[in-house]
């Protein structure tokens, strides 16, 4: 995990801008992420555990795993939840700086960049079995073990991504407070962080978008070709699904990589153009962010078993707490049980 504000140790700080004539301070850029941070991540951490629990909650008392897209939507929902479980700490350290001492800072960058990587792996991973499931491409055989090694070979994956976190994240003074950023090694430290920057949005970005543009384009082809009475609402929700990823990833990966490029050829030599950057990159990232609390919305709430499952939920909540304040009253749920429907929870 690099916060908004850590960037600046790499866009030469003390580089004379405009012909050398004034050195670049970005004391405005500092305060506006000091309260924009953490307001930010108030509210993606209530919003977003609240949406992707849901999920863990139906499929764990609901809900069983049937299909692929059930194996991904759960570890999606989970590496989600455990991305959100760390903005609270994000969030002291954009306000009052890092108090969590340097394990913590470790632990908390490379849980970050876990959940952040898988969780952009299992939506190319959804779309993929989307891709199989339209085409009529069997893939019933081992499925479980097939998926689950899929799985597995996700988290891998972003585990191996987060080792520069555990490896380079240290706790350490920076403009006036302590801050968890990543220290690397002197001698290399551009060219190390801009590899990582690029190797990132590579693997976060530029594959799973390939893969779900291929996939979702494939698909709409085929929903073209249907009755109009049957492809409307899936086509509204392939839209929905590319639109929001490149919404909330694109102007952020397209940042960062130009970051990257920065910081080995110094290409911004404008203070002015550097603090716009450093701006752009704390409103995109969080940007980025936000979309692991719309994958329940987009991914499983919009297919009709799901909502089925979540409109129990909401009754059965509700009937309990009505049950709380008035003992006597005998409550009855509009939803059967015995209803399990075969399909995937993202039908399309």
């Amino acid at each position: 995990m690099t916060t908004a504000e850590s960037y600046e140790d790499y866009n030469h700080t003390a580089f004379d801008y405009d012909s050398h004539e004034e050195v670049c301070m970005k004391h405005d850029i500092r305060r506006f992420a000091s309260v924009f941070l953490p307001a930010f991540y108030s509210v993606a951490f209530v919003v977003g555990v609240a949406g992707n629990s849901l999920v863990v909650a139906i499929y764990a008392y609901y809900k069983k795993i049937k299909t692929k897209t059930d194996v991904y939507l759960l570890n999606l929902a989970v590496a989600d939840l455990l991305l959100l479980f760390t903005l609270p700490f994000w969030a002291v350290d954009a306000s009052i700086g890092w108090q969590f001492g340097k394990a913590m800072c470790k632990m908390t960058s490379a849980l970050y960049t876990v959940n952040f990587s898988s969780g952009m792996q299992f939506l190319a991973c959804i779309s993929l079995d989307r891709y199989f499931a339209v085409l009529r491409v069997s893939t019933n055989q081992n499925f479980r073990r097939r998926c689950w090694a899929i799985c597995l070979f996700v988290w891998i994956t972003s585990v191996l991504l987060s080792i520069p976190d555990l490896q380079f994240g240290e706790v350490r003074e920076h403009n006036g407070k302590n801050a968890c950023l990543p220290t690397y090694p002197k001698d290399s430290v551009k060219e190390v962080t801009a590899f990582i920057q690029i190797l990132e949005t590579v693997c976060c970005f530029a594959i799973p978008f390939v893969i779900m543009l291929y996939c979702y384009s494939a698909i709409a082809k085929v929903l073209v070709k249907t009755p109009n009475i049957k492809r409307s609402r899936p086509l509204k929700v392939l839209l929905a699904v590319v639109g929001m990823f490149l919404i909330t990833q694109l102007p952020y990966n397209a940042i960062k990589f130009w970051r990257a490029i920065d910081i080995v050829y110094i290409l911004i030599t404008s203070c002015q153009t550097s603090k716009t950057i450093d701006l752009m990159m704390q409103v995109t990232s969080s940007m980025a962010l936000f979309h692991c609390c719309l994958n329940p919305l987009l991914y499983a709430f919009m297919g009709t078993t799901f909502k089925s499952y979540v409109t129990k939920t909401v009754k059965k909540v509700g009937s309990w707490r009505r049950r709380q304040g008035a003992p006597s009253v005998e409550e009855y749920s509009m939803c059967s049980d015995n209803h399990v429907e075969e399909t995937n929870s993202f039908s399309i």
